[in-house]
Formats: structure tokens, C-alpha cells, sequence
């Protein structure tokens, strides 16, 4: 018989079973694939109630008859359910708790308590009630991957502490995947020094919920294992822990003591107690046990049996269905033959085999565009449709973040702007589903359940061919590829701290374009200790020598200063997190809230209170000051950014001709309503973004060297887009200040408005290298870039947003260097083509 007539015959046997009890529900076989729950449900409640009515219990802690009564059952049900996963009582005890969780707490206290402290490794896959372990942990290694802990274990495991503990899943309760259970014993017998010891949790609360546990080799099972047992049962809410005879010894240290564990306390003059010592259970249920929960138990075993046979018999039926939903979700495509779902199996794991997966497939779903669908959306459609689904980060914060690729840096910031677990209003962020769907199958399910999902899916979520967007959201606005143009993006700039030197974005790497510019451009800067001003380049040329970086993979913007060697006390580097939530810190007030000027607004920035920053900026500069934070909306951090809007100017289409000088450019004009709406900035200037022409760069240096003078950085015009020719299979087609006629340019896939010509100022002087101030290029520029006594390079600029919200495009936007550039003048477009092409931000 293989494993598909197996399963078939379970559900038989279930369907029967159901027909055979006397409910009129059941009558007709059509409610069948619905009514399990029902069934099991009342079945349950219907022995506990008349246990509960044919019997008096009382507290164990006594010697009347109800207590008595009370205290023989629950030793009856201990030794039942030991017995439930081939448990030798004479090696295994079971300490009855509240949860998985209040078992995992107990082990927790007895290894903090130890004299020296312990030592902790946990999988990757464990739940968040086995992370949080570490916290007590003098010494805490998380392994991330199986690859790890194998190494680990071949390599004659050894620890620093006297004594530790390894806690991993048996399976994940994440996406389902079964991790080997032989890790237990290879940790017991790879110690080989005699006066260190590594212990071993199970967390086994997934795993027996649809399939059984041995424990009848005691040399090879789990020192501690932790069991949810209203996961298996539903009912009663009662977990219990599992510990080996042999390892029972570590308990000893534990300090804490309850009513009901001790046979005597001193507690007034003196203080000692004397614990119980008959069996581990009596020294560590404390207080009263839940002994109605305990006696429902009971019920639950025999009520559970009767109606699914064993857990073996649970675990062939649930891995039938499990294949069949995996098999029925990959399967699933739009009518353009995109996959609609996006399904977390581990490479390891094969749907249909119980040694390596279990009942539970997570997944995000995709439009038909490529884009992420929210999970809340889903999640609300399918309460609606009356199907019982999880989403979020599922309390496995290892498995979500390897699963979906997030940084440890990346889920700060996604905290900061306000994704909180549970909470679904924030589950797509820069592109990346922040949690997913979780389906899991349990003895009561049937090929019914599975079939009424799949479908919702395809109802739901399907897009036919019939119903497919009639554009493309790469295409330009006129049908061309975006790459049939000679520019290209040269290179991208971020500055970190407003003033202060920028970072150059790495080749190739996709950077985020947010409503308020390019991401991390200016959230920073310093002001002055006295005035509250924000400081510049103008009056402090060496902040041209305070050079940020941001470095994602650790999460911090690390800070260095050029002129460290003149000043030998100042540090080499300092380092600020990119995440802005102060709950991030021991002491949790990271910040505080100061008025500050910047640029003539008036607004309420985020001031470090930290002494080490203040001083190694006040010692670089010369000047006292603090750093100060300005996030972006939505982070989490009361931001005011809405305070801060861009100040330029869009420019009228055609060249004046008054303007007769070199590289001449068009007047002011307000900016229309539709496309002109105010746009949010941080503490640049006057707009989101900067953007100049290599071309243009070329010509203004033609012209100073013309003069003898030195020609200009490309650095000291402060942009954050840097646009060029690609003169190699064009010679000679430079084009400058074609960019003061563009009305909107396509960068990859992204969309951008021209506001119009940067004003500039004596700060274009101020060598970036050196700090030094120089004439040039203010004096040619002054001469050939002059217009009502205003001096214009480079062009301002904002993102403008998708109208397709669903691609991936729209719901992460970036570029990157090498990108191609399209810009659009008047003779290409209008602006109902702007408007058709992008929502304005």
C-alpha cells in the first residue's frame, strides 16, 4: 500500500467515523469536509462535561477525598500521556505547564540560575520563545543553517561555559520543515570534555500536532522537550515539559519556589526552605496545578483516539493533504504565465514525506505585474470566506529573514517606520513582503478544506489572461524601451549629513527612491549648539572633509574624519544606527526633541544625546554642535518632515531671446497644479533630488580652463544623479545643458519631474577634497549661467510615482548606476502624458 491509499484510507476512516456518530448535521455527506471540527469539538466537551458532572475535584495540596481524587487522576494522566509518545516513565518525568512556552521559561530558570551562567545555541527555526532564551545566556550563538550545526557537532563540540544548552524545532512552525531529531544524542555523545555539557530542548510543540514523538530510547532522546498540547488536541489549554531522568540533576539550582513544590519555609527570622524531593514534577509545578484542564485532558486522549486512531495514522492523512495543497498552489499561474504563488519550502523538505516536512506550506502571492498582494487583503478576504489562515511574522523571526531575505538592518528600519508583528497595515516595505500566509493541516482537515483554499486562491488572486493590465509599466511613455537613449546614469551620490561629504552608491546596486529623495539622503545633519542652526559648507568648509558611509549589512552609518590625523584625540570613527527608534537602546532615549533652523524653516529635529558624538563633530569643526535626525514620514520617530517642502521652480519650455549667453536657460514660472504639488523633502535645500549633466560639467570646464583657471569636481555641485553621454559609440554628440529643456526624464523604470534650475552659491567653491575655498567655478558660472543677478547649474527633481501600484516597480522604486536615462522635452510629450504615466507623489 503506498503512502497516497494510506492517507486515503485515514480520511475513510475519519468520514466513517463521523457518519457513524448520531449528529443531523452529518446526514448529509456534502457537510462532511466542514463539519470535522464541529464533530471533534463536541465529542470532546461532551466526555469532559460528563467527567465534570459525575465527579467532585479539589486542590491536590490536601487530604480530602475530592483532593485525593484529584491527585490520583492527574498521576493517572501523567503516566497516559508519557505512555502517548512511548515514554518510560522509570527515565522520564512531565511536568505539567501552562504552554510550550512556560516549559521553555522553566528549563530557562534552571541554567540561569547556574553558578557560572550558561552557554546557549539555538537553530535559526526556532520559535520566538526559544530566541528569547539568549537574553539569560552569558554566551549566545544562533545557527543559521543546518550546515552550521552540523559542523559544529563533527567538530568534538566544545563550549567556553561549564555547562549549555542547544534548543532547536523538530519542526518549523513556520513553513513545516522537519529538522533531524538525531541532534539531540550526537550533541550528548560529542562532549568530550568531562566538566563541560551541552544539554538539549526540543521544542516539539509543532511537530506532535499532527504527528507522534518516541521517546522510548532514552539514551538518544532530547534532555528537555516542550509540548503545546491544545495544539494537538485543541482542548484543554495546557502545555507540558518532557525531562530525562538522567538531566533532571540541573533543576536542582533552581532558586525559585512555589506554594505546593517545598515541605517546609522559614521565612521569618530566618530563611530556608526545604524542597520537595520525591519527584522532579513536585519541586517544579508550582502553585496550583490547572486540574480541570488536566482531567480535559483525558477526555482530549481518548476522544482524540477514538476518532483519528494514532498519531502515525494523523501524520500519513496530513502529509496526503499537505502534498495535495502544495501541489494545487505551485501550480496556480495568471494568464501571463507569472506564478501566483511565491511558497517557502526548504530545499531539504519533500511534501509527501513525514521524516522531512509537515502539514504547513507558507507562501506570499504575486499580481500579475510580479508585485507582492498585502497579506492583510488576504487575510480579510478569507475571513470573509470563512477559511482559518495566519499571516505576519508567524513568532519565527529567523526563518521569516532568511526566508524573505531581511537584514537584521532592514527589519529595524521596517520597526522604526512602523511594521509591528500582528500588525498587517505595513506588510510590503521596499519591495519585500515583511511576513507571509501560513496554511497548516490538522487531523480534522480534509481533501475538502484543501480543494475550497486552492480555489480562493484562484478566485481571488487569478488574473486571467482576459484581465490583464493592457500596458506594461517598463515600457516608456511612448512605447520605446527605456534603453533606446544615449544618457545613462553615471553615478548616484547620497549625503548622509546634510553638508557633509557624500557616499557614493555601490555599481550595480539597486538604490531606493522615496518620496522625499533618494534613501538616507540627507536625514542628517549638525547644528550649532547655541543657535540651533543647522551648519554648512559656507560658513564650515571641513565639513567637506566628515566623510558618512552607510554600511547595510550591519545597520549603521559610520562616520570618519579627513583631518583626524591633525587632530590626534578625535576618534577614527564613529558609528550611528540607521534604525531611529530609541527602543533599540538600553536606555531608550536615544534622542531629544530640539526647534532647529534649517535652510529658514523652522522645524523639530531629532537631537543624539550622546556626549562621544557631539564631541568628535565639535572637535572635527571647531565649533560646538550636536547631530541632529530629520527621518522620513512613517518612521516611526514623530517625524515632521511634512513640515518641508521643495522650493524650485519649474522653467517655461523655450529659451528667451534675451538670454544670449552660453548654456541659457528658460525663466521661472509656478509650477502647474496637477504636476507642480508640493513635494515633501528632508534637509536638502530646495528639493527631493539633484541632478546635473556630465555634458554640461565638460563645457563649463572647457570654458575655466579657457581662462587658466582649474576645473571643477564633479563633487563640489553636491547631486545626487550624475547623467552622461555614452560618447564611445556616439564621439562628439555631448549635449550640454540639454537637461534645462527636459520636462521629465525615465530612469530604468522609474519616472522623474524637472522642477527646474538650481540657484547656486559660493559653496560650489569649497574644494571637497581638500576643504580649501577656490574662485572657481562660482566666477565662470557667474559669467555664462547668469540670469537676474542668479546663478543656475544642474536641475531639480522628483520621483514620480507609478500609476501601476501592484508592480514591483511601484512598490519598491529604485535605480542604479548604468541605468538608462530618456528624458522627455516638449516636442515629446504633454502633460496629460505625464500625468497618464505617473501619479504625481
Amino acid at each position: 500500500m503506498n503512502m497516497e491509499e494510506q492517507a486515503d484510507g485515514t480520511y475513510n476512516a475519519f468520514i466513517e467515523a463521523m457518519r457513524q456518530r448520531e449528529y443531523p448535521m452529518l446526514k448529509d455527506t456534502t457537510y462532511l469536509d466542514h463539519a470535522g471540527t464541529t464533530l471533534y469539538a463536541k465529542s470532546l466537551i461532551e466526555r469532559f462535561s460528563a467527567d465534570m458532572i459525575s465527579n467532585l475535584y479539589g486542590n491536590p495540596h490536601s487530604g480530602s477525598a475530592s483532593s485525593q481524587l484529584s491527585t490520583r487522576r492527574i498521576e493517572d494522566i501523567r503516566l497516559r500521556l508519557l505512555s502517548f509518545f512511548k515514554a518510560d516513565p522509570a527515565e522520564f518525568d512531565v511536568v505539567f505547564v501552562a504552554n510550550a512556552t512556560a516549559g521553555i521559561k522553566l528549563v530557562l530558570e534552571a541554567f540561569r540560575d547556574q553558578e557560572h551562567g550558561f552557554w546557549y545555541g539555538c537553530h535559526r527555526d526556532s520559535h520566538t520563545s526559544l530566541v528569547g532564551l539568549r537574553e539569560a545566556a552569558n554566551q549566545h550563538r544562533c545557527f543559521a543553517s543546518d550546515i552550521e550545526v552540523e559542523q559544529w557537532l563533527s567538530n568534538e563540540t566544545t563550549i567556553s561555559q561549564d555547562i549549555g544548552l542547544f534548543a532547536y524545532p523538530a519542526q518549523s512552525n513556520m513553513n513545516g520543515r522537519r529538522l533531524p531529531l538525531n541532534w539531540s544524542h550526537r550533541v550528548r555523545t560529542n562532549i568530550k570534555q568531562d566538566n563541560h555539557r551541552v544539554y538539549t530542548l526540543l521544542d516539539a510543540a509543532a511537530l506532535v500536532s499532527t504527528s507522534p514523538l518516541d521517546l522510548s530510547d532514552g539514551n538518544t532522546a532530547p534532555d528537555f522537550t516542550v509540548l503545546s498540547l491544545y495544539k494537538i488536541f485543541g482542548f484543554p489549554d495546557l502545555g507540558a515539559l518532557i525531562v530525562r531522568k538522567a538531566s533532571e540533576h540541573v533543576f536542582n539550582k533552581r532558586r525559585y519556589f512555589g506554594g505546593g513544590t517545598v515541605d517546609m519555609v522559614v521565612s521569618m527570622k530566618e530563611q530556608w526552605h526545604a524542597k520537595k524531593s520525591e519527584t522532579l514534577h513536585d519541586r517544579l509545578e508550582d502553585g496550583t496545578l490547572p486540574i480541570h484542564s488536566i482531567m480535559a485532558l483525558d477526555s482530549a486522549l481518548s476522544v482524540h483516539h477514538e476518532l483519528f486512531g494514532s498519531l502515525e495514522q494523523t501524520s500519513r492523512h496530513t502529509a496526503f493533504l499537505a502534498k495535495r495543497l502544495y501541489d494545487g498552489l505551485a501550480k496556480l499561474r495568471h494568464g501571463n504565465g507569472l506564478t501566483v504563488c511565491e511558497i517557502y519550502k526548504d530545499p531539504s523538505a519533500t511534501y509527501g514525506d513525514v521524516k522531512t516536512q509537515g502539514p504547513t506550506v507558507a507562501f506570499n502571492i504575486r499580481n500579475s505585474s510580479g508585485g507582492w498582494v498585502s497579506n492583510g487583503e488576504v487575510e480579510k478576504l478569507s475571513t470573509v470566506k470563512n477559511l482559518q489562515i495566519r499571516t505576519g511574522g508567524l513568532c519565527n523571526p529567523g526563518g521569516i529573514a532568511s526566508s524573505l531575505g531581511l537584514a537584521p538592518w532592514e527589519m529595524k528600519e521596517n520597526f522604526s517606520a512602523g511594521q509591528r508583528c500582528g500588525n498587517d497595515d505595513n506588510d510590503i516595505m521596499r519591495s519585500k513582503p515583511t511576513g507571509m500566509i501560513r496554511v497548516s493541516l490538522g487531523a480534522m482537515s480534509t481533501v475538502g478544506d484543501v480543494n475550497a483554499f486552492v480555489d480562493f486562491v484562484r478566485e481571488f488572486f487569478v488574473q486571467p489572461e482576459s484581465q490583464l493590465p493592457s500596458y506594461s509599466p517598463v515600457m516608456s511613455l511612448d512605447g520605446k524601451p527605456p534603453t533606446s537613449s544615449p544618457f545613462h546614469v553615471e553615478s548616484l551620490t547620497i549625503y548622509p549629513v546634510k553638508s557633509c561629504a557624500g557616499w557614493r552608491v555601490p555599481a550595480g546596486k539597486a538604490w531606493e527612491v522615496r518620496r522625499e529623495g533618494l534613501a538616507w539622503d540627507r536625514e542628517w545633519c549638525l547644528v550649532h549648539q547655541g543657535t540651533s542652526v543647522a551648519l554648512s559648507q559656507k560658513r564650515y568648509p571641513k565639513m567637506a572633509l566628515i566623510r558618512p558611509s552607510l554600511d547595510l549589512d550591519e545597520g549603521l552609518l559610520r562616520i570618519r574624519f579627513a583631518g583626524a590625523s591633525q587632530s590626534p584625540t578625535l576618534p577614527s570613527e564613529v558609528t550611528v544606527p540607521l534604525s531611529g527608534n530609541p527602543a533599540f537602546f538600553s536606555n531608550g532615549s536615544l534622542f531629544e526633541q530640539k526647534p532647529t533652523r534649517v535652510c529658514g524653516d523652522s522645524i523639530s529635529a531629532k537631537t543624539y544625546k550622546s556626549k562621544e558624538l557631539s564631541s568628535f563633530f565639535s572637535q572635527a569643526l571647531g565649533v560646538a554642535c550636536h547631530l541632529a535626525r530629520f527621518p522620513a514620514a512613517g518612521s516611526g520617530m514623530d517625524s515632521t518632515s511634512s513640515l518641508r517642502h521643495a522650493k524650485a521652480h519649474l522653467q517655461r519650455h523655450h529659451v528667451p531671446p534675451r538670454m544670449q549667453v552660453p548654456g541659457a536657460f528658460p525663466d521661472e514660472v509656478p509650477a502647474p497644479d496637477a504636476v507642480g504639488a508640493r513635494k515633501p523633502i528632508l534637509l536638502s535645500n530646495e528639493s527631493p533630488i539633484l541632478t546635473i549633466s556630465r555634458s554640461s560639467l565638460n563645457r563649463l570646464n572647457e570654458l575655466i580652463k579657457a581662462e587658466g583657471g582649474k576645473a571643477a569636481q564633479v563633487e563640489v555641485f553636491r547631486a545626487n544623479i550624475v547623467v552622461a553621454e555614452d560618447l564611445a559609440s556616439a564621439p562628439g554628440s555631448e549635449q550640454p545643458y540639454a537637461e534645462d529643456h527636459w520636462r521629465c526624464m525615465q530612469i530604468g523604470r522609474q519616472y522623474f519631474q524637472m522642477l527646474g534650475s538650481c540657484r547656486r552659491c559660493q559653496m560650489v567653491c569649497v574644494d571637497q577634497h581638500t576643504a580649501e575655498k577656490n574662485e572657481e567655478p562660482f566666477v565662470t558660472l557667474s559669467k555664462t549661467r547668469r540670469f537676474d543677478g542668479k546663478v543656475f547649474f544642474g536641475q531639480h527633481t522628483c520621483h514620480l510615482a507609478l500609476g501601476d501600484a501592484s508592480s514591483p516597480a511601484a512598490q519598491n522604486p529604485t535605480i542604479s548606476v548604468g541605468d538608462a536615462v530618456r528624458p522627455y522635452g516638449d516636442e515629446d510629450m504633454n502633460e496629460d502624458e505625464v500625468l497618464r504615466a505617473a501619479v504625481n507623489c
